[in-house]
């Protein structure tokens, strides 16, 4: 299936990047490689973000390469060719026309000319561009290829003197979202709401996990997700304070609540959503008291997503709620300074308020620049995610609050002067739950 983002998107992008690498250099990426599940059985193939994100590309056995000022073209990709025996078993191939006339390709050769034809396109620059540790095989073949040069440095062959990681330009491309790419990111956004409405449409007693995990993979195949972005997160009662619960095969009972963590990916990119809600379809007194704290959190984090302030600030915002709600309901005791800087609210909140969204969906870019906390810029996505988890176990507090699990989540994009929830359809008030699944 062709990109939803347009050929000249991708263009841009190898565009951008050739401007940071500068003259003499070359950049080098080779595809995901195959995984298989088991025997014969192949995991369904997902292309490396990075390498998608230059070129569209969406098959196995693929290098592509990207020379700055090369005469004959600057983009060159290594692909499969055309097979007619292996396409009636596996699907069609672009081949090498396709490479040029559907991804803009400059030359397309051969994946089985690799070793022939890299080194004479490495020869001569003084900087190579690769993300070595990414795929061990692929960094020895080309450290072969580099020491081949050397060893003819005799014979005038020239070795590029310099190794730059390439994720270092690259990833700070892929921070800033372009318009095109918020379109799907919109689109596998509404797709997610959507199926996390599903579920609470059809939760009841009796049910199990992995049937409401159903129902929402149906929403996200049946508008063009052949996946989703991540394990499926469907915990139910304690299960819920598990944060990478994926077991999924408790059966639900009235009085439970039920944390989903599901988003869909279409077109390599990723929604991200958590909702919690009771299966009964309406909150117990200690539920509602425990959810309210996390939402004023999440909603309080929310505007503090803002162009004035740093990667940091919506957690420190979230925090200082969920402490101060922690202290209130005699979870926590002492003062909500004491709490803070001593970080024994981390016995209920012991995770980050969120991670970048993207390609990826904890996706690429650094969170501190000169070690500090990065400024928040427009183009930027985000997730914002609170929680509270009241360990079935745990000792310290009255019974009626333990196994309690609530996180609420959301997508929101950085704008020039504010941010945009691009997962707002889903509901997240009480009373908009409870009359959701009422209806």
């Amino acid at each position: 299936m062709q990109s939803l983002i347009p050929k000249q998107q991708y263009a841009l992008r190898r565009n951008a990047l050739m401007q940071w690498m500068g003259a003499d250099s070359i950049a080098i990426l080779p595809a995901a490689p195959q995984h298989i599940r088991n025997r014969d059985a192949d995991y369904r193939y997902r292309q490396d973000s990075d390498f998608y994100y230059l070129s569209g590309f969406a098959e196995p056995e693929a290098v592509l390469c990207i020379i700055p000022n090369r005469p004959q073209g600057e983009f060159i990709l290594f692909c499969r060719e055309r097979d007619r025996e292996r396409e009636i078993w596996d699907g069609y191939r672009a081949g090498l026309e396709g490479a040029i006339e559907l991804y803009g390709a400059d030359d397309a050769y051969p994946f089985s000319k690799l070793d022939e034809i890299i080194p004479s396109l490495i020869e001569g620059k003084k900087r190579l561009y690769v993300n070595l540790g990414a795929q061990a095989d692929f960094d020895a073949r080309v450290m072969t290829w580099v020491n081949n040069l050397r060893a003819k440095a005799r014979q005038g062959a020239k070795a590029p003197a310099e190794f730059v990681m390439l994720n270092h330009l690259l990833h700070e491309l892929r921070l800033y979202k372009s318009a095109d790419e918020l379109h799907v990111m919109r689109k596998a956004a509404t797709i997610s709401a959507n199926a996390h409405i599903r579920a609470m449409q059809k939760a009841k007693h009796g049910l199990y996990e992995y049937e409401l995990e159903a129902e929402i993979i149906h929403e996200f195949m049946r508008n063009g997700c052949v996946a989703p972005a991540y394990n499926t997160i469907v915990g139910s009662g304690a299960n819920a304070c598990i944060l990478h619960y994926i077991d999924n095969r408790r059966q639900m009972q009235h009085g439970d609540l039920v944390l989903i963590d599901a988003g869909a990916e279409l077109d390599h990119y990723a929604a991200d959503i958590t909702r919690t809600f009771p299966v009964s379809g309406r909150f117990s007194a200690e539920q509602k008291a425990i959810y309210e704290i996390v939402l004023a959190a999440q909603l309080a984090a929310i505007d503090a997503v803002h162009p004035d302030n740093h990667w940091d600030k919506p957690h420190s915002v979230a925090v200082e709620i969920l402490t101060q709600g922690l202290l209130e309901l005699g979870l926590l005791q002492g003062s909500l300074s004491d709490n803070i800087e001593q970080g024994l609210y981390r016995e209920f909140y012991m995770h980050r308020t969120g991670h970048w969204l993207g390609m990826d969906v904890h996706d690429v870019g650094d969170y501190k620049v000169a070690e500090e906390w990065r400024q928040l810029e427009a183009g930027m996505v985000l997730t914002v995610e609170p929680g509270l988890y009241i360990a079935p176990d745990n000792q310290k507090v009255a019974a009626k609050w333990r196994g309690i699990g609530v996180r609420i989540e959301d997508d929101v994009l950085v704008t020039k002067n504010g941010h945009e929830v691009l997962t707002s359809a889903a509901p997240k008030a009480v009373a908009d739950i409870e009359q959701l699944m009422r209806g």
